[in-house]
């Protein structure tokens, strides 16, 4: 966080005194890790070494509960890891450990002839049930890779779990930065990811309340993790954990004070249509007045760990923050998000540079909207929009805002009702919220003028409105059917664009 005020100063000595901020580990390695880890980045044999000696073997079936490693080889290769510098020698590193120490095939595939002969010999006689099982067990056993077992292990260990999420972090780099590793990488990732889901699953989650009370490590912590609204200052911080805020988060049972995900809502007497007027530059001193609360605004939900991507934490923690507003406010009715666009801007100039490539392809304006552009601009409209919309120019025309409100709103509503990636909505904000069972409820225009809102979805935010009664039967028809549940206000604009941006 930066230019804290003063008062900031003081509290800082006790951040300074503390052990720095995880995931980076208290404590060094031990210098004969640090030796190996410098000597391997020289080569591959010294990752082969490493890995061989940490990566247990995959023990018999018959003694598969009871396999256990010394807990001093998963606290040798956390170290070893972590001499390892970021980058290209730790995605070697995973690499190695993704392609060789997977799973044995030659094995798998003679027990899958096994139990495909044994099937065949019990077909017709309601025989052999028992054999059949154990075949099928004994081959879920062989499809097991090694280097679930250093998983495994090292969940286990102390400190273990907080390293599988920095190693998860550094293999979700290594997966962008790497696409010739892919299928190797990718099904590692997936068996980490499913881990990790068991390991932070609800009931082992912690909800906790931020107030300016709070631990100044904790405040830090959430100031440097937002990554929605970024806390310009002390004071900003001050005002999102102040009167008419909530800010929670969830901590792990085994790594307390250690946010995880962090859920900022606002309390107020309306669903509100622009983020302005909810996160301001100057703090509120007013106490709460339980008659202006009757509606929470989730307005921003920041994962704090790269490496829990894809794990299930946000949905848990909105159910688990709905239950303590409830409790604490018995008035409370309406919960709704302002949730921002992200990537709308950048799906509307591939719109306007397709259909200014592709001969006889229609631009998603009007040709009466295109020529009234083009008065303002002096330009041609084709030509000018997409540089607009790139630096932002447009917001700074009065006469240009009002006439891109009507077509934006559509497009934009298009691109969150019917621009689907496998049958589901393209935009990932929308995606997340779908799933949860919440109801495409409102544009905003100009709901966020800041230039970080501007660049990502032309200043346009949108409620996600949660009906908690309809919430369960929303979301298996939008994971079942693929249908979602939308406002009449949004299902207009839908209409308006099928009927006046025939792409």
């Amino acid at each position: 966080m930066r230019r804290w005020g003063p008062c900031w100063a003081a509290r800082r000595l006790l951040l300074l005194a503390a052990p720095p901020p995880l995931p980076r580990a208290s404590g060094g390695p031990r210098p004969s890790a640090v030796a190996m880890a410098t000597e391997a980045c020289s080569g591959a044999a010294g990752l082969e070494d490493a890995l061989r000696r940490a990566v247990p073997p995959l023990p018999p079936y018959e003694t598969r509960e009871k396999a256990a490693a010394p807990e001093a080889v998963g606290a040798e290769f956390m170290a070893f890891y972590r001499g390892l510098p970021p980058g290209r020698p730790r995605a070697e590193l995973l690499g190695l450990l993704a392609r060789d120490f997977g799973v044995e095939h030659g094995r798998a595939a003679e027990l899958g002839a096994r139990l495909g002969r044994l099937q065949g010999q019990s077909q017709g006689r309601g025989e052999g049930d028992a054999g059949l099982l154990q075949a099928e067990g004994r081959l879920r056993h062989a499809l097991t890779p090694r280097y679930r077992g250093l998983f495994q292990h090292l969940g286990r260990s102390h400190g273990g779990l907080r390293f599988l999420v920095l190693l998860r972090g550094d293999l979700l780099e290594a997966l962008a930065a790497r696409p010739a590793e892919g299928p190797h990488l990718r099904e590692m990732n997936g068996v980490l990811k499913n881990m990790l889901s068991e390991w932070f699953s609800a009931g082992f989650l912690n909800l906790e309340r931020v107030t300016w009370q709070s631990p100044c490590e904790i405040l830090q912590k959430i100031s440097d993790s937002e990554a929605v609204h970024p806390v310009r200052n002390w004071m900003d911080m001050k005002r999102r954990v102040g009167p008419y805020r909530r800010c929670y988060y969830f901590a792990h049972c085994t790594i307390p004070g250690e946010p995880l995900i962090v859920l900022h809502v606002a309390l107020t007497d309306e669903i509100s249509s622009s983020i302005q007027g909810i996160v301001k530059e100057i703090p509120s001193q007013e106490e709460e007045n339980l008659n202006k609360i009757n509606t929470a605004i989730f307005y921003s939900i920041s994962l704090t760990q790269q490496g829990l991507q894809g794990v299930e934490l946000g949905t848990y923690l909105i159910k688990r923050v709905v239950k303590e507003l409830q409790m604490e406010f018995p008035q409370l009715k309406v919960f709704s998000t302002l949730s921002p666009i992200p990537g709308f801007t950048k799906w509307l100039i591939g719109l306007l540079s397709s259909a200014s490539k592709e001969v006889g392809r229609s631009s998603p304006f009007t040709e009466a909207e295109l020529s009234e552009i083009a008065e303002v601009t002096g330009e041609p409209a084709a030509e000018v929009l997409k540089r607009l919309f790139a630096n932002n120019e447009w917001a700074r025309s009065e006469r240009l805002v009002g006439l891109l409100r009507q077509p934006l709103l559509r497009l934009c509503a298009w691109y969150l009702y019917g621009e689907k990636h496998r049958s589901y909505a393209l935009n990932p904000v929308a995606n997340f919220h779908l799933q949860n069972g919440a109801v495409l409820w409102r544009l905003n225009w100009m709901a966020d003028t800041s230039p970080r809102g501007l660049t990502a979805s032309c200043g346009l935010m949108v409620n996600y409105r949660y009906f908690l009664e309809d919430s369960a039967p929303n979301s298996a028809a939008y994971l079942g059917a693929k249908q979602i549940k939308a406002s009449d206000q949004v299902l207009s604009l839908v209409s308006q664009f099928q009927k006046n941006s025939k792409l």
